[in-house]
């Protein structure tokens, strides 16, 4: 009884699907859960619930995900619920676990090999063994390849098809990597050592190839969960698979549009596939979202309903649980130090207003935006950490640039244009300003010195004044030296560490965190999108890192971008994946800056929300009613009817068609908001002015409660050309 009792206590507060989701059946479970629906108390209280009600015991479950922090935070959850002895482990801390206690058994006695924590050191000589120099970001990115190969089940000999098949960016010419493959398998081998996928496949291998292996994993873990289900890979897959042995005690947790990871071998298909795979599996939806606002939730369902592709077969539209807040605020400036000034600016005055810096995260595509960002909270006194990365001035290729900048003084003529000097000095360093190389790591590193390239193409708009007598002064370009010594006092200025501050992360590195104020920014077409991204898979995968990334912002959430790059640069688009919304609101000034020419004009998007549950309405007819489509109508019928026979007048009057005086969803949307005053007539989209004049009086009287014979008994309406 006491047993029983513990289990239900443990029901207690989940909503609706979340218990659905707890109580389903053994077997093959799928649990769908969008952005802050709970997914790690929806899977917690499983096992608890399962294992307090003496269906499993917790030491036969094994629980994977992918980052130790997610599998501490399950153990200590589970801890709380009265749940311990729960095997909950990355992928690769359960296979290191199970390859180490067995490698007696596997491999005859002989000492585990040991394990690489980098690939690069090897990958750098197995270029080298094949005729190919490679500098650290480039071995970084073969590295990377190799690892997708290996993740991916794809061999040495089978790289240039596969890759081919996968249309993957390589780093070097696909025969040329899968040489560098070839040599890097050799090399591993000759020393000794195993890389995390040997690790993995080590593990297949054991359950696979020794049956007393395997019965003896299979008797200790009987019932699995798996988190992110989304970012499996198929080596991952595989190893699950050796794992299960054909039994379904499985429970997965994942949402499709968060699929961010495709470039590493990460793969949604098992996820979308999982109720073929499993014919009797119990699927379980999680849409109600407890992190974010209703205005930051219908803002990501607007994003999302644009997507295409095999994710979006699993789309989930979220529902908004916390009370109305702030509306999303889309700004748009005139170049990128403009758009940092203000994110700066409005940083510090949300710290000012009680927020901690904690709880304030700037998000970008590339780390190379960090730059300005870094510089502009510098000078505004906030303090900032940069998640998953260096700082700016603390990288590697800034800092060999720095140093070959300070060397191009000596030997550059001091008359000649400061972009000119740096990008002659940067071509020491093997920077070259035509497209950027493939891999991750080396566009990367050029994006860092193309970087430095526009903070020398804005210094040179700001000539330095030389005093010439008591009251005068002339202007004198600046040089390459003046250029330096502003390089290091940047630098100087944004190395003092913190302990406490605003994050500044890209928005893979965000991916599972949360804040209470996000910027997003940077949001211009060929930044998000990239203009890497080229097919309609990888164009996608951007959305869906926007999608991520407004889904990270529990209550305040700023969307921005810069019409240009610098300052009188060349004009671009925003983003295609913003919404489309009325961009009425005017102009304004923005806070960056000391002076008039410092602060250009920003403009601000109006944005609607419903009047009923307070989500952002995007699409023109709900911004119309101004109500989402799923809120229930509040409309008057006796109201709408005398609309109704009030434009079938007006419009016989004036031969023209009814829907010219207003369209039905305006008269819907006359009906249920029912306007007392101009003011509140004209807030309805599709009453402008114009209309205003014409039928303002008539519609504010039908409003009011008079007849239509009352407003127009044998009226005709004349409209002025």
């Amino acid at each position: 009884m006491v047993v029983h009792s513990a289990s239900e206590q443990v029901l207690a507060g989940l909503d609706p699907e979340q218990r659905a989701a707890v109580t389903a059946p053994a077997g093959p479970v799928c649990i769908l859960a969008g952005a802050g629906t709970g997914k790690t108390r929806a899977i917690t209280s499983r096992i608890a619930h399962r294992a307090l009600s003496g269906e499993i015991s917790p030491r036969h479950v094994l629980a994977v995900t992918f980052t130790a922090r997610a599998a501490a935070e399950m153990r200590s959850r589970l801890t709380v619920l009265g749940v311990g002895g729960v095997q909950a482990r990355t992928f690769h801390a359960a296979a290191l676990r199970q390859v180490r206690y067995f490698a007696p058994r596997l491999l005859a006695g002989r000492a585990m090999p040991e394990l690489l924590d980098s690939k690069v050191r090897l990958v750098t000589l197995a270029a080298a063994r094949v005729g190919l120099r490679t500098d650290r970001a480039a071995a970084r990115d073969l590295a990377g390849e190799i690892e997708w190969a290996k993740s991916s089940l794809v061999e040495p000999a089978d790289y240039v098809v596969a890759a081919a098949r996968a249309l993957r960016d390589t780093p070097h010419e696909p025969a040329k990597v899968a040489d560098v493959f070839t040599a890097y398998e050799q090399l591993k081998r000759s020393n000794g050592v195993i890389d995390f996928e040997d690790m993995l496949r080590a593990a297949v291998w054991g359950i696979e190839e020794h049956p007393d292996v395997g019965e003896q994993v299979r008797g200790q873990y009987r019932h699995f969960v798996v988190d992110e289900y989304q970012d499996v890979n198929p080596l991952q897959q595989r190893l699950l698979d050796a794992w299960l042995g054909g039994r379904d005690d499985l429970t997965v947790v994942g949402d499709a549009s968060q699929t961010i990871y495709s470039f590493t071998g990460a793969t949604s298909a098992y996820l979308v596939d999982f109720p073929r795979r499993h014919r009797h599996a119990t699927v379980v939806r999680l849409v109600r979202d407890y992190r974010s606002t209703p205005q930051v939730v219908g803002l990501a369902n607007a994003v999302i309903s644009q997507a295409r592709g095999t994710e979006a077969r699993l789309r989930l539209e979220l529902s908004g649980q916390r009370p109305p807040g702030p509306e999303p605020d889309l700004r748009i400036f005139t170049d990128e130090p403009a758009e940092a000034n203000a994110v700066a600016a409005r940083c510090r005055s949300l710290i000012d207003a009680g927020t901690p810096a904690k709880e304030i995260a700037v998000l970008f595509r590339v780390n190379a935006q960090s730059e300005a960002y870094e510089k502009a909270l510098t000078e505004a006194e906030v303090p900032y950490v940069v998640q998953g990365a260096e700082r700016f001035f603390e990288r590697a290729e800034v800092r060999q640039a720095m140093v070959a900048l300070r060397g191009a003084t000596r030997s550059i003529p001091g008359e000649t244009p400061l972009p000119v000097a740096v990008v002659e000095a940067l071509s020491a360093v093997g920077w070259a300003p035509d497209a950027p190389p493939a891999g991750g790591a080396a566009r990367e590193r050029w994006e860092a010195l193309s970087a430095l390239v526009q903070l020398a193409e804005e210094y040179a708009a700001t000539p330095e004044l030389v005093p010439i007598g008591e009251a005068a002064s002339v202007e004198r370009p600046v040089t390459l030296t003046d250029f330096t010594e502003e390089l290091a006092r940047r630098a100087a200025q944004q190395h003092v560490p913190t302990v406490d501050g605003v994050t500044l992360a890209s928005l893979h590195s965000a991916k599972g965190l949360e804040w209470d104020a996000v910027f997003l920014v940077g949001l211009a077409e060929g930044t998000l999108p990239t203009t890497y991204a080229k097919t309609v898979e990888q164009v996608e995968e951007e959305r869906r890192l926007l999608y991520v990334g407004i889904t990270r912002a529990r209550e305040w959430l700023w969307l921005s971008y810069a019409a240009a790059r610098s300052p009188g640069g060349r004009a671009r688009r925003p983003s295609r994946f913003l919404p489309q919304l009325d961009r009425s609101g005017g102009t304004e000034r923005a806070s960056g800056g000391t002076g008039p020419a410092s602060r250009p004009e920003r403009r601000r998007t109006q944005i609607v929300s419903c009047r009923i549950c307070g989500a952002t309405l995007l699409a023109g007819p709900d911004r119309k009613l101004g109500r989402c489509p799923t809120c229930p109508s509040d409309i008057d019928d006796e109201l709408h009817e005398r609309l109704r026979e009030w434009r079938q007048r007006v419009a016989g009057a004036q031969k023209v068609p009814a829907y010219v005086v207003f369209t039905d969803a305006t008269l819907v949307a006359l009906a249920e908001r029912r306007p007392a005053r101009s003011e509140e007539l004209i807030a309805i989209a599709g009453i402008g002015p114009r209309k205003l004049g014409l039928y303002g009086e008539s519609v504010l009287a039908l409003v009011a409660g008079a007849g239509v014979d009352d407003v127009c008994p044998e009226k005709t309406f004349e409209i002025s050309s």
